[in-house]
Formats: structure tokens, C-alpha cells, sequence
């Protein structure tokens, strides 16, 4: 039986994916305006509405109707699906495809745990699995074990929007943007944690690279993927070369590609994100 893989629309995915993925989109709101996330809105019009706004975004889960109409779709294809998900721990989008897969058989749906790149890279790695010949079942088991492995770093330019999403008080975010605070999140146990804080853009890079290091290092065998949030990839194109003693010999090239809504709108933009596998 045939395969198709399914995700929804937080996996941050580079082009070759995203024409061969199945998207099941979350809504996105402005005040009174409501978007499609990647449908009726892109990234860039994300990010150019999140600066004018004064109040953050809000986002809705993908509902079990919308998992359950490429569920059928599938079913009279006569395939086989593997559904990935941003984590159940920061989106009810999980919940919503296993009610929409008690309708079905041949529905296998795996909580990724992470997020944007996150997503992307675990993405990458069934589409690798399914070219190697592995059957729906065989390949959601493997991405249970393998997400496991998934790190996910992040540098953040701005307090700004943590302290709009309440992530941080007003009186720590004051302080640290008059301090130039550049904090280091990570998604650990599927939910947005603060590793460390550094002074600049300069030391957070290295706190960045010290923080993959602590990791374990990444395993170059299976695929790691960058990220940056906003308009410019001006810092993500500086951390890359603050950092190239991790990529050079490692990768032919360090491919990256921008941070979508639901991720993007607690790191607001200027953010440099990293995604990969630990050894």
C-alpha cells in the first residue's frame, strides 16, 4: 500500500517537501482578520502584519474535520498516511488528528514534540524512510524513536514578544532589552524553555553553538535545518559564520529557510533558530 505523508502547517519545510507533503492548515488571527496559515497568508505577510500589530496573533488548532477530509482523500487513493504534528504540549492540532484518525485504518499519527524546523527535519526523515522502501507502520514507529534525538536552539533578538505572550514579566523584559539580553530557548518536553541569556548578538551566537555542543553535537548523517524569523536574514547570515567551525566538512551547504506563524509569534522577529538531530 501506497504512503502519503501528512502534516500540519507549523513543520517549517524547505520546496523539495513541500510539494510532496499533505498540508493540513491551522488558522491564524489578527484582531478581527482570520488567515489560513499558508494559504491565505505567507510568511512574509506574517511577519509585516506581527510589527504593526501592538497585540500578538492568536491561533487556532487544525480542527478533526480538516485532518479527516485528507484522510479520505487517502482512502480513495487507497493509501496508507503518516500524520506529523506540532507538539501536543503547545497546540490541541495533535488531539484533533488521532479524533479524526479513529475514523479510518491505515491512519498513523505521531506527536513530533517540537515545532517549526523541528517539524521540517522530522518531515525530511520519513520522507527518507518511505524512498527506502518502509510501510506506514515501520515508518511512524521509527519517527517515534527518532524524535526522541530532535534538538531545537534558538537565539532571540527582542524580549519584546515573550513579554507580550507572558512568557517573561515586563519588568524582565525592560531590563533585559536595556541590557541587550539575547535569550537561548530550546523546545524540551515539548514546550518552550529558556537554556541561558547572553549580552549581544555576538555572545548569544556563541552560547548558541555552546548549547548544540552540549547537546552532543549533531549527527550530519541525518538532516539539520536553519531557521530565522522576520523580514532579513541579515543575523541568521552572521550567526552561519560566527559558527562555521560547526558546518565546515560537515555540510555541503547549510540550508535554512524562515520560521512560520505559530513559532514565530513568541520569538518575534530577528530570531535564529537551529534544528537537527543529537549524535
Amino acid at each position: 500500500m501506497n504512503t502519503r505523508i501528512i502534516v500540519d502547517s507549523t513543520a517549517d519545510l524547505l520546496s523539495p517537501f513541500k510539494e510532496r507533503v499533505h498540508v493540513v492548515p491551522l488558522t491564524l488571527r489578527f484582531g478581527e482578520d482570520e488567515f489560513v496559515d499558508g494559504v491565505t497568508i505567507d510568511h512574509r505577510t506574517f511577519y509585516e502584519k506581527l510589527v504593526e500589530c501592538d497585540v500578538l496573533p492568536t491561533t487556532s488548532q487544525a480542527t478533526p474535520d480538516a485532518f479527516a477530509k485528507e484522510f479520505e482523500a487517502a482512502k480513495q487513493a487507497g493509501e496508507a498516511a503518516v500524520v506529523i504534528t506540532i507538539s501536543s504540549k503547545l497546540s490541541g492540532t495533535y488531539q484533533s488528528a488521532v479524533i479524526a484518525a479513529e475514523d479510518y485504518d491505515n491512519i498513523y499519527v505521531v506527536d513530533s514534540g517540537t515545532g517549526a524546523m523541528g517539524g521540517g527535519i522530522l518531515t525530511e526523515m520519513a520522507f527518507r524512510l518511505l524512498d527506502s522502501g518502509m510501510e506506514a507502520p515501520a515508518i511512524a514507529k521509527e519517527l517515534e524513536f527518532l524524535k526522541e534525538n530532535i534538538i531545537i536552539v534558538a537565539l532571540v533578538d527582542t524580549l519584546e514578544y515573550l513579554k507580550r505572550g507572558g512568557r517573561i514579566s515586563k519588568t524582565a523584559a525592560l531590563a533585559g532589552m536595556m541590557l541587550n539580553i539575547k535569550p537561548v530557548l530550546s523546545v524540551i518536553g515539548g514546550e518552550i524553555s529558556v537554556l541561558g541569556k547572553a549580552r549581544g548578538s555576538k555572545m548569544g551566537n556563541n552560547l548558541l553553538a555552546q548549547e548544540i555542543e552540549k547537546a552532543g553535537g549533531v549527527d550530519f548523517t541525518k538532516p539539520v535545518l536553519l531557521g530565522y524569523s522576520g523580514l532579513s536574514d541579515a543575523l541568521l547570515q552572521k550567526y552561519i559564520e560566527d559558527s562555521r567551525h560547526i558546518w565546515d566538512g560537515n555540510l555541503d551547504e547549510v540550508r535554512y529557510t524562515t520560521i512560520g506563524s505559530v513559532i514565530g509569534t513568541h520569538l518575534g522577529p530577528g530570531s535564529v533558530v537551529v534544528a537537527f538531530f543529537k549524535r
